[in-house]
């Protein structure tokens, strides 16, 4: 079956003097592949990767190029019109890809460029949209604890910042996770830290637990050597003061820092945090 708006590979039916005609495996259901487009020395019965989209007056064509955006993923195009139906947007096609009103999200202007992703309209034509959530997929490969990057695409107050993993899959951070501003269109290297039974990814900025209280303790060991060996924090301090100084949470503060007494590194008293140098060791 020939998909539209995926890359895919097809089997050249019949060639003609303006191109060929390529098929998946019915012969009925065929689609054309410009003489422009055809690979030199082209025969009956080669596999060509191919786009489908519908051209003029909405007859399925190929391309040999792969455009900016495929279905599935995201991608940030550029405006080069605005009608009175809605924004036509670059992504590399002789024909303009359609941004209907309804799926605009805030001002569209000409030139700018925005995150959108594809799906197929009533009509069975390929048009994009600024509501990723019904085009990001829910499907991915990832595991608990593996690493992956992403684009920041929407923030919800009280929930979290909404990410496009990989350009592909629907993720979330969230809100207790942001220490530091972000904003849409950011890009962020990520910890997948659950998956929902629906597929939905939660995220997290930090490391699994265990390499993030390491990490967060040499911060303190950092700031604490910088600052003389101490530091006016401790478990009474409010997570304001704890997050201008170190930037992580109250609560990474609090096992960074129970981290480090065990092994003896720091003493904590209603002062603050004392890295224990090995004099105080050698006195003990």
């Amino acid at each position: 079956m020939i998909k539209l708006g995926e890359m895919q590979q097809l089997r050249v039916l019949k060639k003609v003097d303006k191109g060929v005609y390529l098929i998946h495996t019915d012969p009925k259901d065929k689609v054309f592949l410009p003489a422009k487009e055809v690979p030199k020395d082209t025969k009956v019965g080669d596999i060509l990767t191919v786009f489908v989209y519908r051209g003029s007056k909405d007859k399925l064509f190929a391309t040999v190029k792969r455009p900016k955006i495929v279905m599935g993923e995201i991608a940030y195009l550029r405006v080069v019109e605005i009608s009175r139906i809605g924004a036509f947007l670059d992504w590399g096609l002789e024909k303009d890809l359609f941004l209907p009103f309804k799926e605009q999200i805030g001002d569209i202007r000409l030139n700018g460029r925005y995150m959108v992703g594809l799906y197929l309209d009533k009509s069975n034509r390929l048009c994009a949209t600024m509501n990723l959530f019904k085009v990001l997929r829910t499907d991915s490969p990832y595991k608990v604890n593996d690493v992956v990057k992403g684009i920041v695409f929407s923030l919800k107050k009280g929930l979290g910042a909404m990410v496009a993993v990989e350009g592909k899959y629907l993720g979330l951070i969230h809100e207790g996770e942001i220490l530091k501003p972000i904003r849409p269109g950011d890009e962020v290297e990520v910890r997948v830290s659950h998956i929902k039974e629906d597929g939905k990814l939660d995220l997290s900025l930090k490391d699994a637990p265990k390499l993030q209280i390491d990490k967060d303790g040499e911060k303190i060991i950092k700031l604490l050597t910088k600052n003389k060996g101490t530091l006016p924090l401790n478990d009474n301090s409010s997570p304001e003061k704890i997050n201008r100084m170190l930037n992580m949470s109250k609560s990474s503060f609090k096992k960074a820092a129970g981290r480090l007494m065990k092994r003896g590194v720091i003493l904590m008293n209603n002062k603050g945090i004392e890295l224990i140098n090995s004099k105080t060791k050698n006195k003990n």
